[in-house]
C-alpha cells in the first residue's frame, strides 16, 4: 500500500513541474541520441574502410618469404669461435613460389573458420602502351575463387569478370591504369616482366575498387596464362589468399596452420597495422565523446532533481512528519529518476536513429561513396539505453539520499 502511495506522489511531482521534467527528459534524450549517432557514424566509417581494404586484401596470406641470410656459412657453422673473411659473398639460390600447393590448400580448407582460399601468381611487371610505361602488378588468379573472396565482379565497370576464365589472352585492368595509358576495352597492352619476357594482351574489361593504389597499378590475368608467361608448371603459385568467418579472429587459425606450413603465414593485422590502429583510435574517441555527453547530461539531471527537492522541501517534511520513512522519500525521488531515464532512453534511441538516417542521406561524393556511411548495430542502442539509465539513476539517487536525511522538525520550525 505504502509503495503504491510512493508511486502516486512521484507521479504528482513529475506532472506538477512539467517544464522541469521536460528539461530533465531532454538531457537524457540528447545524451543517448548523440551516443547512438556518434557510434553509428564511427562504425559505418570503420565498415566502409574495411570493405575498401578487403577488396584486394585477404584475412590471411601464405607466401614464400625468401631466403635467410646465408652469405656467411662459416659464422653459421662455428659462430664467433673462428676468424674468417669471405670475399664477394653471394646469396644461395632458392626456389621461388610455393611448392605442393594442393596439399596446403586441402589443409587450410579443413579449418572450420575458413570460408575461402584462392591461389595467385603475382608478377611485378611494366604495362606499356606505345611510349607510356607504368610499373604495376599482374595478378594471375583462379577466376571463381578470386571472386568468392574479393567479390571483384561487383567492381567491374566494363566487361564481365567471368570472361577472364575463357580468355588466356585477356586482361582486366584498373580504370586509373587504363586512363593513364589511354587504353579502352579491346585495345592491346604490352606486359614486360622483370626477366625481360614481353607479351601482348587484349583488354577485356576494367574495374574500379576506389582504392587508388589498386586501380592505378593492378591487372588480372587467368592463372594458367600467368604460369605460361613465367614458364612455370601448373602447380606454381606465389600466394595463397585465405578468408575466414570473422576477420578480427585470425590469430587462432594462424597459430594452428603456421607450424605445419613451411612458408610465411601472415594475417592482415601484421601486414596492415596502421589500418587496425586507425580503427581502434576512432572507436576510443567515439566512446570518450559519447561518455562525456552522457556525463554532462547526468549533471543536468542531478541539478534538476536537486532543485526539485529544494522546492518541495516542505512537502518532504510533512511526509516525514506523517510517518513516511527515509526509504520512502528515497523511493519517491528515485522513481522519478527511473521514469525520466526510461522515457528519455526510449525517445533518445528513436531520435538517434532518425538523426543517423538523416545524416546517412546527405550526399557525399568520395572514394566511390554517395553518402556518409552509417552502421545500425543493435548493441549500440542497448548500450546507450543502459548507460543512460545508469547515469540517470546515479544523478537521481544522490539528491534522493539528501532528501531522505531532512529533519522535518527543523524545516517546520524554519
Amino acid at each position: 500500500m505504502r509503495l503504491s502511495t510512493n508511486y502516486k506522489i512521484a507521479y504528482v511531482h513529475l506532472t506538477s513541474s512539467v517544464k522541469q521534467t521536460i528539461v530533465a527528459l531532454m538531457g537524457v534524450v540528447f545524451g543517448i541520441s548523440m551516443y547512438i549517432f556518434l557510434n553509428s557514424f564511427v562504425s559505418g566509417t570503420n565498415d566502409t574502410q574495411t570493405t575498401l581494404a578487403f577488396t584486394s586484401l585477404a584475412h590471411i596470406r601464405i607466401y614464400n618469404d625468401g631466403p635467410a641470410d646465408h652469405t656467411n656459412l662459416l659464422k653459421l657453422a662455428y659462430g664467433n669461435q673462428i676468424a674468417g673473411n669471405i670475399r664477394n659473398p653471394k646469396v644461395i639460390q632458392y626456389t621461388q613460389g610455393i611448392k605442393n600447393t594442393g596439399a596446403i590448400i586441402d589443409l587450410v580448407r579443413k579449418q572450420p573458420e575458413v570460408t575461402g582460399i584462392t591461389p595467385q601468381v603475382n608478377i611485378n611487371v611494366f604495362f606499356r602502351n606505345s611510349g607510356n610505361k607504368i610499373n604495376g602488378n599482374l595478378s594471375g588468379v583462379d577466376v571463381n575463387n578470386e571472386n568468392k573472396l574479393f567479390n571483384i565482379s561487383s567492381y567491374m565497370v566494363q566487361g564481365k569478370w567471368n570472361d577472364l576464365q575463357y580468355r588466356p589472352d585477356g586482361l582486366i585492368i584498373g580504370t586509373d591504369l587504363a586512363h593513364t595509358l589511354s587504353l579502352h576495352v579491346d585495345d592491346n597492352i604490352n606486359v614486360l616482366t622483370s626477366d625481360g619476357v614481353s607479351k601482348n594482351y587484349k583488354i577485356i574489361g576494367t574495374f574500379q575498387t576506389n582504392v587508388k593504389s589498386v586501380d592505378k597499378t593492378k591487372a588480372y590475368l587467368n592463372i594458367t596464362a600467368a604460369r605460361q608467361l613465367l614458364s612455370e608448371n601448373q602447380d606454381y603459385v606465389t600466394d595463397l589468399q585465405v578468408n575466414i568467418q570473422n576477420y578480427q579472429k585470425t590469430a587462432p587459425v594462424e597459430a594452428r596452420i603456421a607450424p605445419v606450413i613451411p612458408y610465411k603465414v601472415e594475417s592482415w593485422q601484421e601486414s596492415n597495422q596502421q589500418l587496425q590502429a586507425a580503427s581502434s583510435l576512432r572507436n576510443i574517441i567515439s566512446i570518450a565523446v559519447s561518455l562525456t555527453i552522457l556525463t554532462v547530461a547526468g549533471f543536468g539531471i542531478y541539478n534538476i532533481m536537486n532543485m526539485t527537492i529544494n522546492e518541495k522541501i516542505k512537502e518532504i517534511a510533512i511526509l516525514k512528519a506523517m510517518g513516511f520513512s527515509s526509504g520512502d522519500i528515497t523511493s519517491i525521488f528515485l522513481t522519478q529518476a527511473i521514469v525520466i531515464g526510461i522515457l528519455g532512453g526510449l525517445i533518445g534511441m528513436i531520435t538517434g536513429f532518425i538523426i543517423a538516417q538523416i545524416i546517412n542521406h546527405i550526399p557525399f561524393k568520395m572514394a566511390g561513396m554517395n553518402h556518409l556511411p552509417m552502421s545500425y548495430n543493435l548493441s549500440d542502442y542497448l548500450l546507450a539505453f543502459i548507460f543512460g539509465l545508469i547515469t540517470t539513476l546515479i544523478a537521481g539517487y544522490l539528491p534522493a539520499l539528501k532528501a531522505s536525511k531532512i529533519d522535518p522538525v527543523d524545516i517546520i520550525r524554519g
